[in-house]
């Protein structure tokens, strides 16, 4: 399998989207550039998606947002588990309701 890399910079993306804009070939900028080509494509077709020329999908700005959302929501899921356990422990110890033990022995 091979190795993954960092993330190319914005500017670099842009660079190359730019000089495919103004009329190189894909495989011209593979060649010259270390990107694949299909990575190349997925730039284009992303930055169409920027410039809102494919309207329907999701733009850098609204997938960054989105994974952000996403992280966040996981997070507060997490909390609220962990706030719902020592809730019903804490009742527990108080006696504010009964062990489910308790309960069956009645």
């Amino acid at each position: 399998m091979p190795k993954s890399r960092k993330p190319y910079p914005p500017e670099y993306r842009a660079k190359i989207v730019a000089l495919a804009k103004a009329g190189r070939s894909v495989h011209e900028l593979a060649a010259e550039f270390e990107a694949s080509h299909q990575t190349i494509r997925n730039w284009i077709a992303q930055a169409a998606v920027d410039r809102g020329e494919r309207p329907g999908e999701l733009t850098s700005a609204e997938r960054t947002e989105l994974t952000r959302l996403r992280r966040e929501n996981r997070r507060l899921q997490v909390e609220r588990d962990i706030l719902g356990k020592a809730a019903a422990w804490f009742a527990r110890e108080t006696g504010v309701i009964p062990n489910a033990e308790r309960s069956s022995d009645s």
